[in-house]
């Protein structure tokens, strides 16, 4: 499996919907995780509300604010667009997703992004397979896609 952090400074919304969706959508090859250099007392509740509805994942049930000094060392780094400086983590590959944070607006940019980051996730579970199918086949050539191989 491939270790993933979606980190975020706060760890409330943006990186815990991708660490659900990458639960949901991408368990069996992903094994992932949200967080931050700051937590909040509660997830954002507009997300926690929204992920329910369209997807039926409670995050209050299954998941935390956490610190990145919190969660395993990973291969994978997903920044979700901070608009600051971005919390760093060492892997082996770092991908930044630019998505603006939704707290405080409508359901409809809440949409926007969570949609974003199913897109993004089944984007990046495909990459892995291709890879995994390249390795377990013994490929002497492995595609490099995005700098990951």
């Amino acid at each position: 499996m491939v270790k993933v952090a979606f980190v975020c400074v706060h760890n409330s919304c943006r990186s815990q919907i991708a660490e659900a969706l990458g639960k949901h959508l991408a368990g069996d090859i992903l094994d992932c995780y949200s967080a931050g250099t700051e937590t909040k007392p509660q997830m954002n509740q507009d997300a926690v509300r929204l992920m329910k509805q369209l997807y039926g994942i409670d995050m209050e049930k299954t998941q935390y604010s956490k610190l990145i000094s919190e969660i395993p060392p990973v291969d994978i780094v997903v920044t979700m667009g901070c608009n600051v400086e971005c919390p760093f983590l060492p892997c082996k590959h770092r991908e930044d997703w630019g998505l603006d944070d939704p707290t405080g607006k409508d359901d409809k940019e809440f949409l926007k992004v969570i949609s974003s980051i199913e897109h993004n996730i089944l984007e990046l579970r495909n990459r892995m397979l291709i890879t995994r199918g390249y390795h377990e086949l013994g490929c002497i050539e492995v595609k490099v896609e995005n700098g990951i191989q």
